[in-house]
């Protein structure tokens, strides 16, 4: 067998492990954003809590834009388990891409 294709193979497979730990990364983070506004922790307040805002709120206001116009009136946030699922989506196809250019 050809050693660079060996090597592309270990190259895409590394690349496919990056991506899948940086999607679980962020559904933890969004995940844990979730918990804390339950607690009721003031992300202006704590640092730690702030870059966990900074880190996933680029991920949410698309789908908090999108969901207010059906939302109006309702007190419970969707756009976390939207944007889960966008991100499991989105994962699926990055990876099943990456299969398939190898």
């Amino acid at each position: 067998m050809d050693e660079s294709y060996e090597l592309g193979g270990y190259m895409i497979n590394i690349i496919a492990q990056a991506v899948d730990g940086l999607f679980t990364v962020l559904s933890v983070l969004i995940f844990i954003r979730v918990i804390l506004t339950w607690v009721g922790i003031d992300y202006e307040k704590d640092k730690k809590v702030r870059l966990l805002y900074d880190a996933t709120e680029p991920i949410l206001e698309p789908f908090r834009k999108l969901l207010s116009k059906w939302q109006s009136g309702m007190m419970m946030d969707f756009s976390p388990i939207l944007a889960l699922v966008f991100l499991d989506i989105l994962k699926t196809i990055i990876l099943t891409l990456l299969i398939r250019i190898y």
